[in-house]
């Protein structure tokens, strides 16, 4: 059975990214080594600090959705619930 991941990267000035993917180590390493052009590779998202699992692809989409609709205090209190000193979390 497959795994879907939604992800939160960040940097040092704390800027958020949220992402979805069926290889989280892949695509933190990716992430980090700005080998993806974008937002991710502009703000040096290198730190992975969130994730969730499914084995269900579209509820991974629309978990990703749903986040990246929130304002930053409620992905902050997503984040700090289960990462309160927002460690990187080693997926690579």
């Amino acid at each position: 059975m497959r795994s879907y991941y939604v992800y939160i990267m960040t940097n040092r000035s704390g800027t958020l990214y949220v992402g979805v993917t069926n290889n989280l180590v892949r695509r933190a390493y990716e992430h980090r080594e700005h080998l993806t052009p974008g937002f991710t590779d502009k703000y040096n998202m290198d730190r992975l600090i969130y994730f969730e699992e499914t084995t269900d692809v579209l509820a991974a989409l629309e978990r990703e959705k749903q986040i990246k609709r929130w304002r930053q205090e409620k992905k902050i209190n997503l984040i700090e619930s289960v990462n309160p000193e927002w460690e990187t979390i080693v997926a690579y």
